[in-house]
């Protein structure tokens, strides 16, 4: 359902009750839109994402790449 914003703001409780029993409400505001949805829909779309150790520990293999510094000076610098 499409909502405007003032009267969302008063029928709070309506929207989250709607969200919960028929799905995503939309609610817009001078041409910005949001979602109000339930934690059930975020969750199965957002999925379950790896955290930062996983990735890590997932990733690509950093055991040929080189990280030596080059030790060659930038530029002369009078003193």
């Amino acid at each position: 359902m499409q909502w405007q914003l003032a009267e969302a703001k008063n029928k709070f409780s309506e929207v989250v009750r709607r969200a919960l029993t028929e799905g995503p409400q939309h609610i817009n505001r001078r041409g910005d839109s949001v979602v109000v949805m339930s934690g059930e829909d975020y969750d199965r779309l957002a999925g379950q994402r790896p955290g930062f150790k996983e990735l890590l520990m997932n990733g690509p293999r950093l055991d040929e790449l080189d990280l030596k510094r080059d030790q060659t000076p930038l530029r002369d610098v009078q003193l």
